[in-house]
């Protein structure tokens, strides 16, 4: 339940588990001083930078926290009203003020201390001390000679946007692209971190994502709603039970990805034999201890509940702090150059046999097919468990096209997609041109509508609403545009492959799996305007459809041609420096991959043109048995209202030719009285 008590001693504890959070990080720096540098084969910068770089950084954590936790309320828990924005069209507006306060203030602090990390941080991790970066030519060196400067950039331009939305506007869309701004700037120091390093680095990275999202959501959102409890404001969420259902099962992820990162980092040791075990041993138990407060919400005890929430919060986030500080133990494993690149080795060239067989699961792709899936059963059962049917063929066609991305990232064509530019290019194009077209005639978003109940008139908005109002919003509408969705499409081959952006990715995991989303998405907006069953912002006419369509098809060819010519090799310095076991033929390779890129785009295109004659046909069918009915059951009177017209028709002609010889007569016999006699 919900409360109006003041208490204000929560306040006071929030701020003292923060201050905590900041010692037990400096206190870990101090201790471990030139152990933390020297190891690793870093230049120590000094004590100094390296107290400061750790307390900025404990204070950009905290503050990206309660931003997202600010925004996740916001958005989910807090009030909003339906307003009118042009017309008919109703757009959702944050109602209260607490969130859009705690988000101002505290992306203001993120923006502050993001923005000094990307010097500090950069010199820490240069061994540069924070005198010699007061020199611009060194601060330009630190800042680009590693990721970290580069990550920090990303999530102070992160911070910036949510704090100018913040501001601005209180449009709930628009919090919503804040959220999503900010979820990025929070990924991007934690992927170029320690989960970059060492064999299997490439569960790790996809198990990090899922676990700073999470935490960023689930762990915010309890922050904020201890705020609102002490502050004497209702609780909007953790007294829920359907929030209390979804805060359950991230706590269940964040444990099980806490422990891949457990197995991952210790690179077989015991988990008591180094600091990084200790640590990590310290953060289940701190996530144990989240749990625990859940439970205790869920019993009405939300004093105690939010106690052990921020409890387990804080230890979580001053442990990751801490870890970030010692070289764990994967670091010192020998590692090969395909482990270094993809976390793993390949020891077969990629023949047929090899990537049929040769299969290693992608985490990020795996979990998001599988929490896809189940949503979407889960939808289909409610609607019938209401009395109403879902049509087979789209449970069918969605469940297929998540099972192909788990084929497509899993099997060999995952695995050998970072070593073979050829079987590389397979992957992207069934990620771009054929696994779109059985997602979106899933309907997903159709379906959400449908088994989401709608809001009563005067009741809090709900999901049905939240999905109303992005599909009516105006950015959604801006993206949807035929010709920027075009643009994106065929640009995203010509930007990638032909430029130094692809070389460069690819030496990273998470830019590989970034690519991979990027391909799909951008896949599912395109044959989304064309053959999807869902009600996008814009609609394209048949006949635009076909074009739009057709429009494609040369620029495939010719990407296809400009591969298979004897030009530059793409991504020249990153395969040569692979050392594979196998001798590679790179301007074969591309060959191939030009065949592939011509091929997959001719004939997915063509499985589209049939797809769309196919949903025609059954408009035009179900057109025809519309009218039949309305014929048979004599209420169709549109060929009797077509015979008054044309009655009416003939009756102005006539009128308007009497009136004509009426005139002419007229004008005869004025002429014949003004002859002379």
């Amino acid at each position: 339940m919900g409360t109006t008590r003041h208490r204000r001693w929560l306040i006071g504890y929030v701020v003292l588990l923060g201050v905590l959070v900041l010692a037990a990080s400096l206190v870990t720096t101090a201790l471990m001083g030139s152990a933390s540098y020297l190891p690793i084969a870093r230049d120590y910068p000094g004590r100094l930078t390296g107290l400061v770089t750790t307390f900025v950084r404990a204070v950009a954590d905290l503050s990206s926290l309660v931003t997202v936790g600010a925004l996740t309320s916001a958005l989910v828990a807090g009030k909003a009203r339906p307003v009118r924005e042009s017309g008919s069209r109703r757009q959702l507006e944050i109602a209260e003020w607490f969130e859009p306060i705690v988000v101002r203030r505290a992306a203001a602090v993120w923006v502050i201390s993001s923005g000094l990390l990307i010097a500090f941080d950069s010199a820490d991790s240069n061994g540069l001390s924070l005198g010699r970066i007061a020199s611009p030519s060194a601060l330009w060196f630190a800042m680009f000679s590693g990721d970290f400067g580069r990550a920090w950039m990303i999530t102070c331009l992160a911070a910036i946007v949510v704090l100018v939305t913040s501001v601005v506007t209180v449009r709930w869309v628009a919090y919503l692209i804040a959220l999503w701004a900010a979820l990025a700037g929070s990924l991007a120091p934690v992927v170029v971190g320690q989960v970059l390093v060492g064999p299997r680095h490439d569960f790790a990275g996809d198990s990090a994502v899922y676990q700073t999202v999470v935490a960023q959501l689930l762990l915010g959102l309890a922050v904020v709603q201890t705020l609102r409890l002490a502050t004497g404001r209702r609780n909007r969420a953790l007294d829920r039970a359907h929030w209390r259902s979804v805060a359950m099962v991230g706590a269940a992820v964040l444990i099980v990805t806490e422990a891949v990162l457990l197995w991952f980092k210790l690179a077989g040791s015991s988990p008591f034999a180094s600091a990084t075990g200790w640590l990590t041993l310290a953060r289940l138990a701190a996530l144990a201890l989240v749990a625990v407060g859940l439970y205790s919400v869920a019993g009405s005890k939300l004093p105690l509940g939010a106690v052990l929430l921020t409890t387990g919060t804080a230890a979580f986030v001053a442990c990751g702090i801490a870890m970030t500080r010692i070289p764990p133990p994967q670091f010192f494993v020998p590692t090969s150059i395909s482990q270094i690149f993809f976390g793993f080795d390949l020891s077969k060239p990629p023949a047929f046999a090899t990537l049929v067989s040769q299969w290693r699961p992608n985490l990020l792709f795996v979990a998001a097919a599988v929490a896809a899936i189940t949503a979407y059963l889960a939808g289909v059962m409610r609607l019938r468990r209401r009395g109403e049917s879902w049509p087979v063929g789209r449970t069918i066609a969605w469940t297929l096209g998540w099972v192909l991305i788990v084929v497509v990232t899993s099997s060999g064509l995952g695995k050998y997609s970072g070593a073979s530019f050829a079987v590389h290019m397979a992957m992207h194009m069934a990620l771009s041109m054929l696994i779109p077209i059985p997602l979106v005639l899933g309907g997903p978003l159709t379906l959400a509508l449908n088994a989401l109940p709608a809001a009563a008139k005067d009741a809090q908005p709900g999901p049905h609403e939240w999905i109303v109002a992005v599909l009516h919003s105006r950015p959604l509408k801006a993206l949807y545009h035929p010709l920027l969705v075009f643009g994106i499409y065929i640009g995203s081959y010509y930007g990638l492959y032909f430029t130094n952006a692809f070389g460069t990715l690819m030496k990273f995991h998470w830019a590989h799996q970034l690519m991979n989303a990027h391909f799909l998405l951008v896949g599912c907006l395109y044959f989304g305007l064309v053959i999807g069953v869902d009600q996008t912002p814009r609609k394209l006419p048949s006949l635009a459809k076909l074009g739009f369509l057709f429009a494609a098809m040369p620029f495939h060819a010719f990407f296809g041609v400009i591969l298979m010519s004897d030009g530059a090799i793409i991504g020249d310095s990153f395969y040569q420096h692979l050392e594979l076991p196998w001798k590679v033929d790179l301007a074969a390779t591309q060959h191939t991959a030009g065949g592939i890129a011509w091929a997959g785009g001719e004939i997915p295109l063509l499985i589209v043109v049939v797809v769309l004659a196919l949903q025609w046909a059954v408009q035009d069918g179900k057109l025809a048995k519309r009218i039949d009915r309305h014929l048979d059951s004599g209420l169709d009177d549109s060929y009797d209202a077509y015979n008054a017209m044309l009655e009416r028709l003939a009756d102005r002609t006539a009128d308007r030719t009497a009136d004509r010889t009426a005139d002419r007569t007229a004008d005869r016999t004025a002429d014949r009285t003004k002859e002379p006699r």
